[in-house]
């Protein structure tokens, strides 16, 4: 059967619609959806940290030091494997962070640097930060990003599903010296006992008077 042959069949003119054929092509059988439509946006209030104004201080208070927070969406790594990079370099001044990150062998670290390194500049250009290597890593976590599923083939006709992970990177760099004890130390064995001591003495026996 001819286009022509169609038109009349349908009583359409050329003028009016597509050819037949164009439209033909523009007919899908998968979902509309595409794989990258549904981001995650939550991940842009980190950056509006950035925007928030704060009160002036008064002389008698202590300085409120700079601060810049940066990230990195939707890097093709898994998450898991990413927070063992982010872990390691907390509470470290930034360019201790970027040299320990150098002799890292995992392929997350080479995006955690980059990131550094990208905070540092915003902070000099965008935050007025004098000397930008003076701040250290206050804050380093990661975000579980988008996950495409595909499938992969099988003998015999069989499938498995596949799971293609992305993750999100979050830091916060401050001004000053790191502090000396970034997680709360370990306790010594004399102030253990005096903590289990303290929590049996304060023991109450319920309903009693």
């Amino acid at each position: 059967m001819t286009l022509n042959a169609i038109y009349r069949s349908f009583n359409l003119s050329s003028k009016v619609i597509q050819p037949f054929s164009v439209q033909c092509s523009q007919i899908h059988t998968s979902p509309s959806k595409l794989a990258w439509q549904n981001e995650d946006r939550s991940t842009k209030k980190w950056l509006k940290y950035n925007e928030k104004m704060y009160p002036p201080q008064g002389p008698d208070e202590e300085p409120r030091p700079a601060f810049v927070c940066h990230q990195r969406t939707n890097i093709k790594y898994s998450p898991w494997k990413m927070w063992y990079v982010a872990c390691l370099i907390r509470g470290m001044p930034v360019d201790e962070a970027i040299k320990q990150l150098k002799f890292v062998l995992k392929k997350g670290a080479k995006d955690v640097r980059e990131v550094l390194e990208e905070a540092k500049v915003m902070a000099a250009k965008e935050h007025n930060v004098e000397f930008p290597s003076n701040m250290w890593v206050a804050e380093s976590f990661v975000g579980k990003g988008t996950v495409i599923k595909g499938i992969r083939r099988h003998a015999r006709a069989r499938f498995g599903t596949v799971e293609y992970f992305h993750c999100h990177y979050f830091v916060k760099l401050e001004e000053g010296k790191p502090p000396k004890h970034y997680y709360q130390p370990s306790k010594e064995p004399k102030e253990q006992l005096e903590d289990w001591l303290s929590q049996m003495r304060r023991r109450k026996i319920t309903s009693s008077l």
